[in-house]
């Protein structure tokens, strides 16, 4: 599939949200007690983490074809990606 630079920034905000998401949650059950946590706090957790691992395969998955498709080096494409995020993050134009 065919993706402009574009959707994978938003891709990877995405997937970046989700990690941020899966973060806050293990610092608000404390991982240290991991083994206590409620059914419903194990639950919110593991799909907080599967959301943000599916957003990252896609992201990767996404990016490959990017690449291949615009006859460009996998490296630089994300290079030029993790920029373009961090810049907008900044509030700045992006990339």
């Amino acid at each position: 599939m065919a993706h402009t630079f574009d959707e994978l920034v938003a891709k990877q905000r995405a997937a970046d949200e989700a990690h941020n998401r899966v973060r806050q949650l293990r610092e608000a059950y404390d991982p240290r007690t991991r083994a206590r946590w409620s059914a419903h706090q194990r639950a919110t957790w593991e799909t907080a983490w599967r959301a943000w691992r599916d957003l990252a395969r896609d992201v990767r998955v996404a990016v490959t074809d990017f690449a291949r498709a615009e006859g460009r080096p996998l490296l630089e494409v994300e290079a030029e990606l993790t920029r373009a995020v961090r810049t907008d993050e900044r509030g700045e134009p992006g990339g």
